[in-house]
């Protein structure tokens, strides 16, 4: 999850929140990639979730990383939570999953380099720490009771309010990782068909990349149970958003929605303010409870930009949120097959026109199918494995017309298309056939 926002000044009308949106508006040679991943830490002894204090432990990798690798310091009082360094950050959410949120790169070998090398410092700090990563979207065993707490305060406010709001919020905060693409748009009207097909074409990206079918020592019924805990977290500020595909779609339509989603929190002075359930429009008008009075920055709005989490959203970007992590070459492979789909023209122009005729039923109910089902999952007529090759194909061709050698990376998700299995499907294998039901294999398998 994001740190805190900075550099905005007051809000002095209400046409600056959508001009906040409309700033991320960039020519096409200025388009660029950012990777974000997640990854659970485990200690290699017995298979537990590594804390947040000890020898071994997220607070030393941290700690590791700064002294070993010029990574720039983050504190929240006086715990480091997070790390800078040229464009990109190193933070935690909430049950000590390390996050990689990649620097802005110009192409997708680029976002392969970079992966590389952060996992290459992450494995020179840990070595014989007795500490490793693994990439699954959800931990086989781990129970909710097992996982640790990070010391954030936007954590501590968040995880009373998901237990208020829906049934499985703390377990997407505390129990599950995801790989994250944020790409460019050149105005509003780019940014609306970008994000019209970043939405319906979501499922794809869900079931070429589920990978947590386990949850608590067996398997859960689901491919992709991280994508099952979103459909039961918090509707006000979750889905698949039918609204924008209405007419009338851009930049003001989208802060409408924001404005009405509850806000969690102000952030003052190196500490987060319970606002709980409270409205953007009343701290609009200065009549937030928390702070009556006083009226919001850009920085307040920036940071409740980014407590809205439908699968997929805008910024000054657009972020794709539908994914489970896993490999390095999965991870390569989700940016590479949205920078395809979206950043060449002809390759936007045929997604768009694979989706238009779909409505909010077909959109949600592959969603649904490619959670249960992954790659093998269908809805009304529409097959996930047979639209997955023709998605791969169209990304394929966009990344060729840009004429940088990139469609490599997407070897792994046409080998998903082509076998009809999902990442999961090939751990369940392993579960019921060479393992005997022991999840000891997975971790080692598993590991970054």
């Amino acid at each position: 999850m994001s740190i805190p926002q900075s550099g905005g000044g007051p809000i002095e009308h209400f046409g600056q929140l959508a001009e906040y949106l409309a700033k991320g508006e960039k020519p096409v040679a200025d388009w660029r990639i950012g990777t974000e991943h997640e990854k659970f830490g485990f200690l290699t002894a017995d298979h537990s979730p590594l804390p947040y204090d000890g020898p071994a432990s997220v607070r030393a990798v941290l700690e590791a990383l700064r002294d070993r690798f010029g990574w720039d310091p983050i504190f929240e009082q006086d715990a480091i939570i997070g790390l800078t360094r040229n464009g990109a950050n190193v933070s935690l959410e909430p049950g000590g999953q390390l996050e990689l949120s990649g620097a802005p790169l110009a192409c997708l070998h680029d976002t392969r380099a970079e992966l590389e090398s952060h996992l290459a410092e992450v494995h020179a700090v840990t070595e014989g720490m007795g500490v490793k990563f693994m990439g699954l979207g959800a931990p086989p065993e781990w129970t909710h009771g097992q996982m640790p707490m990070m010391p954030k305060g936007r954590y501590r406010l968040m995880t009373d309010y998901m237990g208020r709001v829906g049934t499985l919020g703390t377990q997407m905060m505390y129990r599950t990782c995801t790989v994250q693409v944020n790409l460019d748009f050149a105005s509003e009207a780019d940014m609306v068909k970008k994000l019209r097909v970043a939405l319906a074409l979501q499922p794809v990206a869900t079931a070429l990349c589920a990978n947590s079918p386990f949850l608590e020592g067996k398997p859960n019924g689901h491919r992709s149970w991280r994508s099952r805990i979103w459909r039961d977290l918090d509707a006000a500020r979750t889905g698949m958003l039918p609204f924008a595909f209405e007419d009338g779609m851009g930049y003001e339509r989208w802060v409408d929605w924001v404005l009405d989603v509850p806000m969690y929190f102000v952030y003052r002075d190196g500490k987060y303010i319970n606002a709980l359930g409270q409205s953007f429009r009343d701290f609009l008008k200065g009549e937030l409870p928390a702070l009556p009075g006083e009226k919001p920055t850009l920085s307040d709005w920036a940071d409740h930009l980014t407590t809205v989490f439908p699968e997929a959203r805008v910024k000054n970007f657009i972020e794709m949120r539908g994914a489970d992590v896993g490999s390095v070459d999965q991870m390569v492979a989700l940016p590479a097959l949205w920078v395809g789909l979206i950043y060449d023209r002809g390759a936007l122009d045929a997604a768009w026109d694979l989706v238009k005729g779909w409505d909010h039923e077909t959109r949600q109910g592959l969603r649904v199918a490619a959670s249960v089902e992954g790659i093998r999952g269908g809805f009304n007529g529409i097959d996930l494995q047979t639209l997955a090759q023709r998605v791969v194909g169209i990304s394929s061709a966009g990344l060729q017309a840009r004429g940088l050698g990139e469609e490599r990376h997407l070897d792994c998700f046409r080998e998903v298309a082509a076998s009809g299995k999902s990442p999961a499907d090939r751990w369940l294998d392993h579960y019921h056939g060479d393992w005997a039901g022991s999840f000891a294999p997975i971790y080692d398998a598993a590991a970054l």
